[in-house]
C-alpha cells in the first residue's frame, strides 16, 4: 500500500514539474543591467532668492575638476563658465538635473547636479558670474576656394556674427549675444565671447539637428532656426571667431600691463 502512495505522489509530481518547466521556458528573463526608470526632477527656480556668490564658491568646488576653479576650463569639451550670467547657469543646471538636456557630455554631470537644490544652482551661477572670462585665439588661415575664397577663416564668422546674412534670413548673432559676446542676462542669452570653439561648434550642431527634450523649447527654437541655415564651414568659422571674441578693454589691460623681465 505504501508503494501505491509513492507511485501516486510520483504521478502527481510529473505533471507539476512539466508545468514549472513550461513556465520557466515561456517567461522572458529580466536582464540584470536593466536601466532604472526615474521620474525627472522638478526644479522651480522662481521660488529662490538671488544667488549668493560667497555661498556659491564652496558649492562650485565640485565643478572645478572639469570647468576650472574660476570657470575658465582648459579642455574644449568642458565649456567656460566664467562671466556667464547667473540665470543662464542656473537654468542649464536645472535642465540637466531634470533630464531635459542630455546631449554631448552633459550626462556625466547628472550625479553632481541631482543632489542640488534650486538655490544651490543660483548660488553657483552667481559665483561664476563674478569670475573674469578668458578668451582664446581665432583662426586666421586664408580660404583658398569656395564662396569665401580670399577671406581669413575667422572673417567668415565675423561677418555672420556682426551682420548676419539677410539673403538667408540669418540675423546677426550680436543682436542677442552683444558686440563682445557678453550675452544678455535678462532673457538669459548666454555669454559666448571666449568660449571654446569646439564646444560652440558642438552646440550649434545640436541646434541644427533640431531635437530637444526641453519642456519650454522657445529659446532652443530660436537657435535651431538660425543654426539650421549654416553650412559646416560657417559653423566652424563662427565658433573660431567667438573663441577669440572679447571686450576691447581686455586688450587695453594687456597692453598697459608692465612687461615681465
Amino acid at each position: 500500500m505504501r508503494h501505491a502512495r509513492v507511485l501516486a505522489v510520483s504521478a502527481l509530481a510529473i505533471p507539476l514539474i512539466a508545468v514549472v518547466a513550461f513556465a520557466q521556458s515561456s517567461v522572458t528573463p529580466v536582464p540584470d543591467n536593466a536601466p532604472v526608470q526615474t521620474a525627472p526632477l522638478e526644479i522651480d527656480l522662481s521660488k529662490t532668492l538671488p544667488g549668493d556668490a560667497e555661498a556659491g564658491e564652496g558649492k562650485a568646488q565640485t565643478c572645478a575638476a572639469c570647468h576650472g576653479a574660476d570657470g575658465n576650463s582648459a579642455v574644449e569639451m568642458y565649456p567656460r563658465l566664467a562671466g556667464q550670467s547667473e540665470r543662464y547657469i542656473a537654468r542649464q543646471l536645472a535642465l540637466i538635473a531634470g533630464g531635459q538636456r542630455t546631449e554631448g557630455a552633459v550626462a556625466a554631470m547628472l550625479p553632481f547636479v541631482q543632489g542640488m537644490t534650486a538655490q544651490d544652482m543660483r548660488d553657483i551661477g552667481a559665483f561664476f558670474a563674478r569670475q573674469k572670462a578668458g578668451a582664446g585665439v581665432a583662426d586666421d588661415m586664408a580660404i583658398a576656394d569656395g564662396p569665401y575664397a580670399g577671406m581669413k577663416f575667422y572673417e567668415i564668422g565675423q561677418k555672420l556674427y556682426r551682420s548676419g546674412d539677410a539673403s538667408r534670413e540669418i540675423p546677426a548673432c550680436m543682436a542677442c549675444h552683444g558686440p563682445s559676446g557678453a550675452g544678455n542676462p535678462g532673457p538669459a542669452y548666454p555669454h559666448i565671447g571666449g568660449q571654446h570653439a569646439g564646444y560652440v561648434a558642438q552646440r550649434l550642431q545640436h541646434y541644427q539637428a533640431g531635437q530637444t527634450h526641453e519642456t519650454d523649447p522657445s529659446q532652443f527654437r530660436i537657435m535651431a532656426q538660425v543654426a539650421g541655415k549654416l553650412t559646416e564651414q560657417e559653423i566652424q568659422a563662427l565658433s573660431s571667431y567667438v573663441q577669440g571674441l572679447h571686450a576691447r578693454a581686455d586688450d587695453v589691460a594687456v597692453a598697459s600691463a608692465p612687461s615681465q623681465p
